[in-house]
């Protein structure tokens, strides 16, 4: 009993939290000063929330009498959306533009989570409306 006790350790040691669980973050160095207030995680995070839209607008009735219905947004497919709106709109911003994909990307992300309303996030913000003229 005295070496089985002896042989576990009182307390276990919780490894390190490691991108794609090989690379540790400790030696990121950000160079650019204008770069250094941003956690890319929480930004992306901030977009995400910013971008999902609350309320959709669903369609009840048959054939020419069609109503729409105002309805939450279940928070999976706000999720979904979200992202879906993001990258909606950093494809349209690249379009025939000479800015990269990922210039255009970076922009919608820091803009989505500003809440900024040079993001795509006006799509979203015209589903709420939507949702709410027919409560």
């Amino acid at each position: 009993m005295a070496e089985w006790e002896a042989a576990a350790p009182a307390v276990a040691e919780t490894p390190d939290t490691k991108l794609f669980g090989k690379w540790s973050t400790d030696d990121v160095q950000i160079n650019d000063i204008s770069l250094q207030d941003y956690n890319a995680l929480q930004v992306l995070v901030n977009a995400i929330i910013n971008n999902g839209p609350r309320e959709d607008s669903i369609r009840i009735g048959q054939a020419e009498t069609v109503r729409r219905r105002a309805v939450n947004v279940a928070p999976l497919r706000r999720v979904n959306e979200a992202i879906w709106l993001l990258f909606t709109g950093t494809r349209e911003a690249a379009f025939r533009n000479i800015t990269t994909i990922v210039k255009c990307l970076a922009d919608e992300l820091i803009n989505a989570a500003k809440a900024s309303s040079n993001s795509y996030n006006v799509k979203k913000d015209e589903l709420e409306r939507v949702a709410k003229s027919n409560s």
